[in-house]
């Protein structure tokens, strides 16, 4: 029986490989950084690198040397003098590079849900027994308002705090008991005390405290489901007595489903009746907790902008906020030192260095990058800028990445969370890039394209005879769009339209 070999040997191969060095994965990372994020990371750099600066406006970029500095290097040193007196400064035109004031709103403090709730438990003239039931069901509703557990739950939850705490008092108590008689009597009448005030939390307080909290503000908060919540926000509008109220207690799930001939038959009532009833049920808040729910306001810097000059589409970077790098002067003086550049210092100047003239040729690289793709973007989707989203064309990030001879990644990482300012609003890069349809004269449309065509066909429908997906197949198709009817289900499920069943209008 033959069997493996342990043997140790040598052998050469030849292969190709790549592989991806700090620097190249910085530049990505550079990339793919939105302008706000870049901004900070270029502060962060000139902190950690002194060779870093910026540049100002009327700084003259030239420095006269003179005739004994101007010696070649030898080949095998690294010509400082040349780097550091040159200043290497890359950056956009010079008068974009103004004092700006910028203004940030400051953060204020703001109260959520549930100290909401909170503040209105405490202004019940409630025991500390019931406070902290309160607590534990205000503690469950979520940001929408909603109760997220049964009431079993938390009847368990807060039994098993206050079986804890009971614990320690029982501790305290307990040591009353080898006590003299007078405490011993003590000791009995805390424990009878003790027994009343941690007795187990009952179900039916529970209910109690939950009826409470759900008249609180604002209404129908704390409710189970959708439908309890509904019937609260109606017994606080004084609609318990209303068909209103009868139908959602009854048939909620048939409104839902927009069945409302089902619901008028069993209610003996007219179909439009029920309609009615739905439009009123439609106007109240399904999620009541999402008025008080933290919504930070995020703040978009279009990283581009798109101008009509002269009846020409112009691409800009808008980096004004953007420092202009340079190498610092400051350190242009150990130009003329060259017993500076040994040992330690030698790699240290030489490390900074040559990250500083890294990081500088890196933001010109992704300047440049950034134009590039924003240009064929005008030039390919002019007709959207002209005309509207009607006319925006098909195009994918391998089209952009050919063109510009880079790789369809590096594209990605371009368009990836970038904003650019057009005569036509804000738009985020990635708007510009959707798969494309056929139509009947040999041309590709955009899916976002027919998404908004869609769009405007239920906008202008006839209520009393919404359009099936198959009949918009065939008003697409006059228009000269070919498409699947199951194409154009998925499309209007991504814009959030109903199915015609229930759109339709009695």
């Amino acid at each position: 029986m033959s069997g493996f070999s342990t043997k140790l040997f040598q052998s050469q191969q030849l292969r190709q490989e790549m592989k991806i060095n700090p620097r190249l994965y910085h530049a990505m990372e550079l990339l793919y950084l939105p302008l706000l994020d870049l901004q900070q990371h270029l502060k962060t750099e000139m902190e950690e690198n002194p060779f870093l600066e910026m540049s100002e406006a009327d700084v003259e970029d030239d420095v006269e040397l003179g005739e004994d500095d101007k010696d070649d290097p030898p080949e095998d040193e690294i010509d400082w003098e040349g780097i550091l007196l040159d200043g290497f400064e890359v950056g956009g035109r010079r008068e974009q590079y103004e004092a700006v004031e910028v203004y940030q709103r400051a953060p204020v403090e703001t109260t959520d849900l549930r100290d909401h709730l909170q503040d209105q438990l405490r202004l019940l003239d409630l025991t500390e027994r019931e406070v902290r039931l309160g607590e534990e069901i205000i503690g469950n509703v979520n940001d929408a308002g909603t109760l997220t557990c049964e009431l079993t739950e938390v009847v368990i939850g807060v039994n098993a705090w206050l079986e804890d705490v009971r614990s320690v008092a029982q501790k305290e108590v307990d040591a009353l008991e080898n006590s003299g008689k007078d405490q011993r009597e003590d000791r009995r009448e805390a424990q009878a005390e003790l027994d009343l005030l941690f007795q187990p939390y009952q179900m039916h307080e529970a209910e109690e405290m939950l009826q409470s909290v759900q008249g609180f503000d604002p209404p129908g908060v704390a409710a189970r489901d959708l439908r309890e919540s509904i019937l609260i926000q109606l017994r606080q509008l004084g609609r318990t007595d209303s068909l209103t109220y009868e139908i959602a207690e009854r048939f909620f799930d048939e409104l839902v489903s927009h069945r409302w001939a089902d619901v008028a038959r069993e209610m003996s009532v007219k179909p439009v009746e029920v309609q009615t009833v739905a439009d009123e049920i439609a106007k109240l808040d399904p999620k009541p907790g999402m008025k008080y729910s933290p919504d930070p306001e995020r703040y978009i810097v279009p990283d581009l902008i798109v101008e009509k000059i002269d009846g020409e589409y112009m691409v800009f970077v808008n980096d004004t906020s953007i420092p202009r790098l340079r190498i610092a002067r400051s350190y242009q003086s150990l130009a003329q030192n060259k017993a500076l550049f040994k040992g330690e210092n030698k790699e240290f100047v030489s490390r900074k260095l040559n990250s500083a003239n890294w990081i500088i040729q890196a933001i010109e690289q992704r300047r440049q990058t950034m134009l590039k793709v924003m240009a064929f973007i005008v030039d390919r989707q002019r007709s959207f800028f002209e005309n509207g989203v009607q006319h925006l064309r098909p195009l994918t990030l391998r089209e952009v990445a050919d063109h510009i001879e880079m790789h369809e990644s590096t594209v990605s990482r371009v368009t990836n969370e970038k904003f650019v300012q057009t005569p036509r609003g804000v738009f985020p890069l990635k708007y510009f890039f959707s798969s494309g349809l056929a139509t009947t004269s040999g041309e590709d449309i955009s899916a976002r394209s027919v998404r908004d065509k869609i769009q405007k066909l239920v906008d202008e429908e006839n209520e009393l005879k919404p359009l099936t997906d198959q009949k918009i197949v065939e008003l697409l198709k006059t228009n000269g769009v070919k498409i699947a009817r199951r194409t154009v289900a998925k499309y209007r499920d991504q814009l959030g339209v109903l199915p015609a069943r229930m759109r339709k209008r009695v």
